[in-house]
């Protein structure tokens, strides 16, 4: 039996690293809330934005916490883009071809990197991420707290954006009601281009987080992409608080899991949780419906 302050610290180890499992499921989570499409291009634009970060310190040193701005603008242009003018035309409007053209576009990403990267694993090296902190009896890792922190923030910045202002107004609105919005004014284009560039800003902010404790290679994405999407279904479809406590709460798992079970094993209670959420309560804990 491990001594309680072995578990209680592997509990709050897990709770900072479940922030960046959310950021992941934020954006997934967000543009299924207003697109109503799953999006399985999601891993692949994962990681190019880790692939971004790793180029950006192995070309200019640049710390991948100091990425974090220009890697969100960046994103968010790149996922505006790929909605306004590629996934939204090819599809013509049929959610079943959106299905297909973010699966086609998911390939074309993985296969595009592994031309360029080939199938090495990098990393960004050094002992930065092995970094810890006192905090009375715990040691806690410092690019998890930072991860936290960044979490919690950005999490706190979308709610702000989405209830407070008129871009939060109208993406609710078509996310609601696609025409009556267009009735009043709104262009659904647009509102669904924006949706899916925040999904893929929050991304890029992810990735940033993720990789001074992490590897990238060209499919890596796919791992946390699994793990997001029970996220997403624990805390309901299109929730943006579901997915922000239902990541930490699979951190949580993650770590008591490999704690007990092993590292090889610590992921088994997240699919337990997932599959037990999808027998007992398929809206999740907050969305309307799964």
């Amino acid at each position: 039996m491990f001594p309680p302050a072995l578990i209680a610290e592997a509990a709050v180890n897990g709770l900072l690293a479940g922030a960046a499992y959310a950021l992941v499921a934020l954006g997934l989570t967000l543009v299924y809330g207003v697109l109503h499409i799953v999006n399985f291009a999601h891993g692949a634009l994962l990681t190019c934005a880790m692939f971004a970060a790793w180029g950006l310190h192995a070309a200019f040193g640049l710390d991948p916490y100091l990425s974090i701005p220009p890697l969100a603008v960046a994103f968010f242009g790149l996922g505006y883009a790929l909605q306004r003018w590629v996934i939204g035309p090819s599809s013509h409007g049929d959610d079943g071809n959106t299905l297909l053209v973010t699966l086609g576009l998911s390939i074309v990403l993985e296969n595009a990197l592994l031309a360029v990267f080939r199938s090495d694993t990098r990393s960004l090296g050094g002992d930065a991420g092995f970094d810890v902190v006192e905090v009375g009896p715990m040691l806690l890792s410092y690019p998890r707290l930072v991860g936290f922190a960044v979490a919690l923030v950005t999490a706190a910045l979308l709610w702000a954006l989405l209830s407070a202002t008129d871009t939060g107004r109208a993406i609710r609105a078509v996310a609601k009601e696609k025409l009556g919005a267009q009735l009043v004014g709104i262009d659904p284009r647009h509102v669904y281009a924006v949706t899916f560039g925040l999904g893929c800003a929050c991304l890029a902010i992810a990735a940033c987080l993720l990789l001074p404790t992490f590897y990238v290679n060209p499919r890596v994405g796919n791992a946390f992409v699994l793990v997001a999407f029970t996220i997403v279904v624990l805390g309901g479809m299109g929730s943006i608080p579901g997915a922000l406590l239902g990541g930490l709460f699979v951190g949580v798992v993650e770590s008591l899991g490999g704690l007990f079970l092993g590292d090889s094993l610590g992921q088994l209670g997240i699919f337990v949780i997932f599959i037990l959420v999808l027998l007992f309560r398929p809206t999740g804990l907050f969305g309307p419906r799964a």
